[in-house]
C-alpha cells in the first residue's frame, strides 16, 4: 500500500514521546487542569470545583475509561502534545497560542460537557495537500480544542491496543519506526522472499466504514460513552467553503486519534495475513507482503484484495496495486539493491525520494525567493538533517557526495546573484583572495548563473570550507557520523 508515505513524515513527533510525559506545566508554572482543594459539587464519578475538574479515579478494573481520559494529568499531557505539535487552526480560527487561555477559563465546562454527553466536536477544516505523483491528499484539521480531547482519548486507548497489535505493524506506535519496517523487509528478502505484493488502498482515510470501525473498537472498549465520543469524532463533518458536509465514512487524516483508528481497522488485515503464515511489514496503510514466487504473489494479491474489499469494506486501487520485485518498488521512500561486496540485498534511497529532496532544496536555493542568507542556510540545515535522520539507514555514501556537490553549486549561484553589480562582484572576489585582473575579468562575465556557479574561479573563492563556515551543512558529514 502506498497511501501514507512514511518518508514524508520523518520530521514529525512520534506517539511514544507523549507516552513518556508525566504532566504539562503552563508558562507560569500552573497546570491547565488542576485538582481543586474544595469541590463545589459531586456528580457521576466526577468532582467539579474552582480552577478545573478532577475525576474520582479508582483502581478497580471496572473503572470507566472516560474518567481516565478526563483525568487532569492525562488532559494536561494531551494539551502539551497539541501545543508541541503546533499545527494550523480549525474552523473556529483558534490557534495553538490561544488554546491555553481558553482551557484555563473553560476547561472545567468542557470536561463536564463530555461527562454528561453534551460535547459536540466541531467540523474539521478541509485542506488539500499536493502529492508528489500529482494527486491531492485531503486533510481534515480539527479545532485545537477538539485535538486536545482526541489526544487525551488516544493516550488512554493506545496501551489497550498495544497489547494486541501485530509485531509486523510499525506505523504510529511507541518504539516503532519506518526504519524498523525497512530493516525487517530486507531480512525477508535475504531469506529468499523476493517477490512483493504491494496493494494500494484508494483514499483509505476517506473510505473507512464507521460501523465496521465502531464494532471493532467495541470489542475492546466497554465504556459506551467512549464509543459514543469516538463516533462523534468520526461524524463531526467537514467544512468546505463555509458549508458543513456530513461524513458517513472516513476518519479525518490530520486528527490526533486518526493514526490509532487506522491501526485498529487494519489490525484485521494483519490478523488475516498472520493466520495465512505470510511475511509482511505494514506502516499505517502502506504495506508490503513478501513471498517466494511470482505465482504465490499473484494468488495472494487476488485473495487479499477480496478480503480487503469484502470484509474490511475498503477499496483497492487496481491501477496502483502491483506484484513485482522489491528492488523495483518504493516502500516508505526506500528500495533495495544487491550488494556484491556483502553478497546480500541492502537498502538504498528510492530515486523519487531523492527527487523530492532536490525539489525542496532547489526551492530553498532559488535565486528569487527573497530569503536572507541566514534564513536560507537555517532552512537548508533543518531539511538536510531531517532527511539524513530518516534515510540514514540506507547505503548512500556516493549519493550524499553528489547531493553535496549539487547543493554547493546551487548556493554559489545564489551568492553570485546577490552580488548583482559588476563592482560588487569585483570587490567580493578580491576579498576572497582572487587577484585584481582575474577578479575584474570574472566580474564582467556574461555567463549564466548556473554555469558560472561551476566555474574554477568560484570553486577557488567560494570554497567548500568557506561555505561550511558560512553555515552550509554537509549531507556526507552528517551521514558519516551516524
Amino acid at each position: 500500500m502506498k497511501g501514507t508515505a512514511g518518508y514524508e513524515k520523518y520530521s514529525q513527533l512520534r506517539i511514544e514521546d507523549y507516552l513518556r510525559e508525566d504532566r504539562v506545566e503552563t508558562e507560569d508554572n500552573a497546570k491547565v487542569y488542576s485538582n481543586p482543594p474544595m469541590p463545589e459539587k459531586e456528580g457521576d464519578g466526577a468532582r467539579v470545583g474552582e480552577g478545573g475538574v478532577t475525576g474520582r479515579i479508582s483502581n478497580s478494573r471496572e473503572e470507566s475509561i472516560l474518567e481516565r481520559i478526563l483525568d487532569p494529568d492525562n488532559l494536561n499531557r494531551a494539551y502539551k502534545r497539541v501545543k508541541k505539535n503546533k499545527g494550523s487552526h480549525g474552523v473556529d480560527g483558534m490557534t495553538v497560542e490561544q488554546l491555553l487561555p481558553y482551557l484555563t477559563e473553560h476547561g472545567g465546562e468542557l470536561r463536564e460537557s463530555i461527562l454528561t454527553g453534551k460535547y459536540r466536536p466541531q467540523p474539521v477544516r478541509r485542506v488539500e495537500i499536493p502529492k508528489p505523483d500529482g494527486g491531492i491528499r485531503l486533510l481534515g484539521i480539527p479545532t485545537v480544542v477538539d485535538r486536545v480531547i482526541q489526544q487525551a482519548t488516544a493516550q488512554m486507548l493506545n496501551p489497550i491496543y498495544e497489547k494486541k497489535f501485530s509485531n509486523s505493524s510499525y506505523g504510529f506506535r511507541p518504539g516503532r519506526s519506518a526504519q524498523q519496517a525497512i530493516e525487517q523487509s530486507r531480512k525477508y528478502i535475504n531469506e529468499g522472499y523476493t517477490w512483493t505484493v504491494d496493494i494500494d488502498l484508494a483514499k483509505y482515510f476517506d473510505t473507512v466504514n464507521h460501523d465496521k470501525l465502531i464494532r471493532l473498537i467495541s470489542e475492546d472498549v466497554k465504556d459506551g460513552r467512549v464509543i459514543s465520543l469516538i463516533r462523534k469524532f468520526l461524524a463531526s463533518g467537514v467544512m468546505i467553503n463555509g458549508v458543513v458536509i456530513e461524513t458517513e465514512e472516513g476518519t479525518p487524516q490530520g486528527g490526533n486519534i486518526s493514526p490509532l483508528l487506522s491501526n485498529i481497522m487494519l489490525h484485521e488485515l494483519d490478523c488475516e495475513l498472520e493466520n495465512r503464515g505470510l511475511r509482511f511489514c505494514r506502516y499505517a496503510d502502506d504495506c508490503n507482503i513478501y513471498v517466494k514466487s511470482k505465482r504465490a504473489a499473484e494468488r495472494v494479491m487476488k485473495t487479499i484484495t477480496r478480503f480487503i474489499e469484502e470484509d474490511l469494506r475498503l477499496k483497492v486501487n487496481q491501477q496502483k496495486s502491483t506484484v513485482d520485485r522489491p528492488w523495483e518498488l518504493k516502500f516508505l521512500g526506500f528500495s533495495f539493491y544487491y550488494n556484491k561486496n556483502r553478497g546480500e540485498y541492502s537498502i538504498r534511497v528510492h530515486p523519487k525520494a531523492v527527487m523530492k529532496l532536490k525539489a525542496k532544496l532547489k526551492a530553498l536555493t532559488g535565486r528569487s525567493n527573497g530569503m536572507s542568507m541566514d534564513e536560507r542556510l537555517l532552512k537548508l540545515k533543518q531539511s538536510i538533517q531531517g532527511w539524513v535522520n530518516y534515510f540514514g539507514i540506507a547505503d548512500m555514501k556516493t549519493l550524499a557526495g553528489k547531493l553535496d556537490e549539487w547543493t554547493r553549486r546551487r548556493l554559489r549561484m545564489v551568492i553570485w546573484k546577490t552580488w548583482k553589480r559588476v563592482r560588487t562582484r569585483f570587490s567580493g572576489l578580491q576579498k576572497l583572495g582572487l587577484d585584481r585582473q582575474k577578479a575584474w575579468e570574472y566580474a564582467n562575465t556574461r555567463k549564466g548563473y548556473w554555469r558560472i556557479a561551476d566555474s574554477p574561479i568560484l570553486h577557488r573563492t567560494l570554497t567548500n570550507k568557506t561555505l561550511e563556515k558560512r553555515g552550509l551543512v554537509s549531507i556526507s558529514a552528517i551521514y558519516s557520523k551516524r
